[in-house]
């Protein structure tokens, strides 16, 4: 029971954070638009392991992305923090890493894939930004190339799973369940060379089956959120500030779905928020 309300609370925060008001955008999920997968390529299992040493990037790298200081990195931790367990069975879900108060770290998430800005690849190379990508099929298929890119530009970025085709999961079967969640495993295991060990349900929607599912499928673990970032400010699920730990939620998206806003001018906002506050940016996977 404890773990279902716990669900339950965590999808009604999520659909807040997604649905938001004033200068939110339309979610990506709601585009129904579809892409025509490339032919099969050779998988490159080569991405980068060690994640970015704090001034990482170019002295001049965040100037020439508007900001006004550089971006700060947190070193991995010496020791990983205590997370959830998870019954037999089933993978634990996480949408904050615990963390004390005065480690004020975040972590960057994008989802989906739709937008494929090259620009965006130069920012995120050149700030050395840790991403941990969840890829839908339907909209990232058609150029895996870039995300593979965004990969392995020397951050320690990742690859992982947003199933194949952006369904609200809790609407669906077991059997259903797993084949979009397995069904994206193997994609993204052919064309990467390795299997994602995170997925996130599509609009934070998960329930037992889900769990369950998901476990077969060798997740290891299901990522949700706190905090998503909407085209110039945050959105919170909880309070009105960043809190250490949080991870943050935004998406593969251009001026279509940004109100004119392109994804770059959408990364700066989100970083310069970051700062604002006093944060700094972690590598999610070197605390789980």
């Amino acid at each position: 029971m404890r773990r279902l309300v716990a669900g339950t609370l965590a999808a009604g925060a999520l659909a807040l954070s997604l649905t938001g008001c004033g200068e939110s955008v339309e979610p990506i999920e709601r585009l129904g638009r579809k892409t025509t997968q490339e032919p099969s390529q050779t998988p490159s299992a080569s991405a980068p392991v060690a994640p970015p040493a704090p001034g990482g990037a170019g002295d001049e790298a965040y100037k020439k992305w508007g900001l006004t200081a550089p971006v700060q990195y947190a070193p991995k931790p010496a020791r990983k923090p205590q997370l959830p367990k998870a019954a037999p069975g089933k993978v634990p879900v996480i949408d904050r890493i615990p963390l004390p108060a005065e480690d004020k770290v975040v972590f960057l998430t994008f989802d989906d894939g739709a937008e494929k800005d090259p620009e965006f690849l130069k920012m995120a190379a050149d700030l050395k930004l840790p991403i941990s990508m969840f890829l839908t099929d339907s909209v990232a298929s058609s150029d895996y190339g870039h995300f593979e890119k965004l990969r392995d530009n020397g951050s320690a970025s990742t690859v992982n799973n947003h199933t194949l085709t952006h369904p609200n999961l809790r609407t669906l079967s077991f059997e259903a369940q797993k084949k979009e969640i397995c069904g994206q495993q193997d994609k993204l295991e052919k064309r990467f060379g390795q299997r994602p060990p995170l997925f996130r349900p599509p609009f934070g929607n998960y329930n037992d089956d889900t769990l369950r599912a998901a476990s077969e499928c060798g997740v290891s673990s299901i990522l949700l959120w706190r905090v998503s970032m909407q085209i110039n400010n945050f959105q919170y699920a909880q309070g009105s500030a960043l809190q250490p730990g949080d991870i943050v939620l935004a998406h593969f998206r251009g001026p279509s779905e940004l109100k004119g806003a392109t994804e770059i001018q959408m990364t700066t906002r989100m970083l310069q928020r970051i700062q604002e506050q006093g944060y700094k940016i972690g590598r999610l996977e070197d605390y789980l």
